[in-house]
């Protein structure tokens, strides 16, 4: 049977791109579909066994229906994470001249990152937002809008000319993309690894936060990722995603979890994983595997 990847498409996007990253050899069917939220529904009723998905943007941030989708089920987990190299070109029909643009559409994400470049060279274009950059150069093909902002590679599949190339206002902006999978085990640690997960806590009052924060400081985890989020059950209540250094088969995390977990009214654990760009941090003496051994052996002889 062939295995099925859901990735928010259409054909021509930077997810499709991270999916190429990911399965090199083509292994796996791919198949676009319209939002991430659909994405991840397919994962979970077994008609993909992957999912690939936006998470954050070294320029934007996090991606918020990423988080959203993933904070509504329980059992989805993260495996690995893709590093793709955004850039933007300005595309248009063939024929279309750059005087001719009125009206450009692109991501919101994509906007962002290329506003200072739109102000000075399109002054009076309307911008118009799309569900991805793919989605606005398709509907350019199809005549909706006179331009968009978008990928090399959404020129090639929607047969559109550059108009301009490189137009990010920041170059070497990174795309972070999760593979996602429904009730895997974390993957195997390999010594540089991210563990993800969300904290919920009890109620939202002095040091809080600080108390959480301590079950990482303690064992030595570097927080690499540290945003609060509303849990949508009202006004002022917030959960917290973290993103730390380790992986849980670490005894210094598997205790930092097991803090949290006495301490917040519930963790959600998203995955211990590969980091993608293979970059290790070093572990406090205090923290290291040694240190824990000792500490366990201490205790058992009192």
């Amino acid at each position: 049977m062939t295995s099925r990847i859901a990735y928010l498409g259409p054909a021509g996007t930077f997810t499709e791109q991270a999916v190429r990253q990911w399965d090199v050899r083509q292994e796996h069917e791919a198949t676009p579909v319209p939002t991430v939220a659909e994405a991840v529904q397919r994962l979970v009723s077994g008609q993909a066994q992957a999912a690939v998905v936006p998470f954050e943007n070294s320029v934007e941030g996090s991606v918020p229906a990423t988080l959203q989708a993933l904070l509504d089920q329980d059992r989805v987990r993260i495996v690995e994470e893709v590093l793709v190299e955004v850039q933007f070109d300005l595309l248009a029909r063939p024929g279309t001249t750059r005087d001719e643009v009125r009206v450009v559409a692109t991501h919101p994400h994509a906007a962002a990152q290329t506003r200072d470049w739109t102000a000075r060279h399109l002054p009076q274009v309307q911008l118009v937002p799309e569900s991805s950059t793919a989605r606005a150069a398709q509907a350019v093909a199809e005549g909706t809008y006179d331009a968009a902002i978008a990928s090399a590679e959404a020129a090639r599949s929607y047969g559109l000319d550059r108009l301009a190339e490189h137009i990010a206002d920041r170059a070497g902006a990174l795309t972070r993309f999760v593979v996602l999978r429904h009730e895997a085990p974390a993957a195997a640690p390999t010594g540089a690894d991210r563990t993800t997960l969300v904290a919920l806590i009890w109620q939202n009052r002095p040091g809080a936060l600080l108390e959480l924060l301590e079950q990482f400081a303690v064992r030595g985890i570097d927080l690499t990722r540290l945003e609060s989020r509303p849990t949508g059950e009202g006004l002022g209540e917030y959960c917290f995603w973290i993103d730390a250094d380790g992986h849980l088969s670490e005894p210094r995390m598997g205790e930092a979890l097991l803090g949290l977990r006495r301490t917040c009214r519930d963790v959600r654990f998203l995955g211990s994983y590969p980091r993608a760009d293979g970059q290790t941090r070093p572990v406090p003496v205090h923290a290291d595997e040694q240190a824990y051994a000792e500490a366990r052996s201490w205790l058992e002889g009192l």
